[in-house]
């Protein structure tokens, strides 16, 4: 199944000169979604990972039903304020600024093999936040699995120490 078929490129959004890649269309059909998630579920088994881990609000749309799929537990990235428990918190540069994210202190163990799941790998700025958080806690990365890469907007070695599984490639 090609996915690309279910993704839609939106024209000045959200702002003047930015082609947005709209999944909506892909999370509207049954059938591309349930081949989405079996093909990340099929990695993080691949990866041997016990815990998925996903920033709000787009990779939690992938990564609650992966974990479910592959049988793992899922740890929850948020912004500031989301979470009620005591948290680890990772500061990270923006184009324009700064910002914060967290993970509840307790919910990665050392003993945990993660893999880290999210709709778009774009500059890449949220993951490296995120992986800051899972080294923190002392975990170990398996993997980093996206539904679609804009390669043009990275490095192409962005990431190189870890293995990254890419389901589309733009």
């Amino acid at each position: 199944m090609d996915l690309k078929d279910y993704i839609l490129d939106v024209q000045d959004f959200p702002i003047k000169g930015v082609t947005f890649k709209d999944i909506t269309p892909l999370l509207n059909n049954v059938n591309a979604f349930k081949y989405a998630v079996d093909q990340m579920a099929e990695y993080v088994k691949q990866k041997k990972a016990n815990v998925v881990v996903a920033p709000e609000a787009r990779g939690f749309l992938f990564a609650s039903a992966v974990a479910y799929v592959a049988g793992v537990r899922f740890a929850l990235i948020r912004k500031p304020g989301k979470l009620p428990r005591e948290v680890i918190d990772v500061e990270y540069e923006l184009e324009y600024g700064k910002n914060h994210i967290q993970i509840h202190k307790e919910d990665l163990k050392e003993s945990d093999n993660v893999v880290i799941i999210d709709d778009v790998l774009a500059t890449g700025g949220t993951i490296h936040a995120i992986i800051k958080l899972i080294e923190q806690c002392k975990a170990k990365i398996n993997g980093i699995v996206f539904l679609a890469d804009i390669s043009f907007l990275h490095d192409k070695d962005l990431f190189s120490e870890f293995d990254i599984n890419c389901l589309i490639k733009y």
